[in-house]
């Protein structure tokens, strides 16, 4: 096997940022804009991001908490979390055993796994005309 053909990983560890913070809280600013400016949202994987420990605490703390918070119970729980900062918010999906498998910023009024998939609505159109005909 030649060395071309093994794949090596950064992994950080110990105490040393990666100073990523700062940049990726410019990256949501600039998300803000473009959301503000042509409506265009933007979606930050933060697990894809090269991050030292403490780092990706240290971006949540910065964002705060605003008003707005979801939790939904499909294919796993999933959090939804507004920000401080209207418009950013952080999603969060859990595995079986309530271990984080991804994180995301999304820069959007409104993230989409809150909003409603045209064939549920159809689906709930069906079944609440059939139960008011049952019901009549």
């Amino acid at each position: 096997m030649s060395d071309f053909s093994i794949v090596q990983f950064n992994i950080q560890i110990g105490d040393d940022l990666t100073h990523n913070v700062k940049p990726l809280l410019h990256e949501i600013k600039h998300g803000l804009d473009k959301l503000v400016e042509t409506g265009q949202t933007s979606i930050i994987d933060l697990r894809s991001i090269p991050l030292a420990p403490g780092e990706e605490d240290k971006i949540l703390s910065m964002l705060g908490q605003g008003e707005v918070q979801a939790q939904l119970n499909a294919l796993g729980l999933s959090e939804v979390t507004e920000t401080q900062y209207a418009g950013v918010w952080i999603v969060t999906h859990y595995n079986d055993e309530n271990h984080i498998i991804s994180r995301f910023i999304e820069v959007t009024t409104m993230p989409e796994i809150l909003c409603s998939q045209t064939e549920d609505i159809m689906a709930a159109y069906s079944r609440l005309t059939v139960s008011l005909e049952d019901n009549v």
